[in-house]
């Protein structure tokens, strides 16, 4: 916000302190819940503690536009035995998972009857028995072992975002460079045999639909290589003026473009889940002090539908920059028939913190959850490919160039978590409303 959305340091620390608030609601609503709890039901309430800390992740995600970033479940995602889970009970069951160990110990510490100890085995086992399955299923192989395989290419062009700015303000050489470095990328993958290639977030620095002479190279080159080409780009829809006399308004959106091996435009998809404080601001007339940030975030209208991507025969998809981290979006790619997950981004905005190896953890999540292979090109890092066990296949160093070129598969099974969505989220919500209603008490007449 200081750096590319021109507040002051203040200005920029008091509105990230309100996000702060805002998402520090949750934790302090489950410590809520969990002391009318005991109140109530004693130690007893350690063991619904889990299923109240899933509720309040689910109200992080669907209250408002949502905000999951970092579910408790995303901690075990490198842990492969025990993240092979949400591919029947997704991330929010996960988390319930972790919350179950946690819960499990309070609840011998503070339970003094002989109890204790036989709930404690009974959550050793049921780890122990997680772990045995999901190592299992990882050593299985069935899902890596069948489908129609598809060599894709992911491009990390490594484009300052100070760079990219610059672009989009109209200076034609930086525009033409960076153009130029995507082709050029493009034709090392094309010559290592990629048949499907995707570029980052926002990577032409000009409007692809709009701009004939740099759009029609990257259509020539789809057409003289026959590849299939996902590019990231900005997209300008008039708008008809609500009065007479009333200029024309336009929407914008945050969008990706396939190109057809013949040149073609095969879909659109448009962002469905916008960046608070990066592509529009929330409470804009409310948190007027924020004006020089509103100015400079660019102020995109949200897509609404899940569009599916043909390539080669099949179907795939893409998800845009944060809205990887909303599992049900995923979700509804693969209900509608997606073989194959992509993901676009441009986290040059994080830098060197801990958001980007987050963002990429978290996209691997839904890889496991939906049994795909996931594709992640982004522009400053990290790429890279991720199979349907959450096993890193390749990965990319942040801030560097960089081509990579993997061999992945379309597959049509399908996860149990995939059929049954996040029902163990929505069990939770239920759960904890019923027993707060038993925490009531009755009015003395």
């Amino acid at each position: 916000m200081t750096t590319f959305g021109g507040l002051s340091t203040p200005e920029a620390a008091f509105a990230a302190a309100i996000l702060v608030a805002y998402l520090s609601l949750f934790p302090a609503l489950f410590a809520w819940i969990q002391s009318r709890l005991f109140r109530s039901l004693g130690a007893a309430a350690a063991l619904i503690a889990p299923l109240v800390w899933v509720a309040t992740e689910m109200g992080r995600t669907y209250l408002w536009d949502g905000f999951p970033w970092e579910l408790l479940g995303y901690s075990q995602v490198t842990v492969l035995p025990i993240a092979q889970l949400a591919s029947i009970v997704g991330v929010y069951g996960l988390s319930g998972f972790v919350a179950l160990v946690s819960a499990a110990a309070a609840y011998a510490a503070i339970e003094p009857k002989p109890r204790r100890w036989v709930i404690g085995a009974m959550t050793a086992g049921l780890v122990l028995g997680c772990a045995a399955w999901g190592a299992a299923r990882v050593s299985a192989h069935a899902l890596t072992s069948a489908g129609t395989p598809v060599r894709v290419a992911v491009l990390q062009g490594n484009v300052p975002q100070d760079q990219k700015d610059e672009a989009y303000r109209g200076n034609p050489v930086l525009m033409d460079a960076i153009a130029q470095r995507y082709v050029d990328m493009t034709r090392d993958a094309i010559g290592r045999g990629a048949q499907f290639i995707l570029w980052p977030e926002s990577s032409t620095p000009y409007y692809y639909e709009q701009d004939l002479v740099r759009g029609d190279a990257v259509r020539r080159l789809a057409r003289e290589a026959h590849v299939t080409i996902l590019l990231g780009s900005d997209q300008v829809e008039p708008v008809r003026p609500i009065a007479a006399g009333k200029p024309p308004e336009a929407r914008y959106y945050n969008a990706a473009f396939l190109v057809r091996p013949d040149g073609s435009t095969g879909a659109i998809y448009r962002k469905i889940h916008l960046v608070p404080f990066g592509e529009y601001v929330p409470l804009k007339r409310l948190l007027f002090f924020v004006g020089p940030l509103v100015e400079a975030v660019s102020d995109f209208s949200a897509g609404r539908d899940p569009v599916l991507l043909p390539v080669a025969g099949h179907m795939a998809s893409t998800a845009i920059c944060y809205e990887v981290i909303y599992s049900s979006l995923i979700r509804s790619f693969v209900v509608r028939g997606s073989e194959l997950l992509t993901t676009i981004t441009n986290d040059a905005w994080y830098g060197w913190s801990s958001a980007a190896y987050q963002h990429w953890d978290q996209a691997s999540m839904r890889a496991i959850e939906q049994g795909r292979y996931l594709a992640r090109a982004a522009n400053t890092g990290i790429s890279g490919f991720v199979d349907p066990y959450g096993r890193v296949l390749q990965k990319s160093s942040m801030f560097e160039s960089a081509v990579l070129v993997g061999d992945l598969h379309f597959i049509t099974a399908r996860t149990i978590y995939s059929r049954i969505g996040d029902l163990v989220g929505w069990i939770s919500v239920v759960v904890t409303a019923a027993a707060l209603l038993t925490t009531r008490r009755p009015q003395v007449q």
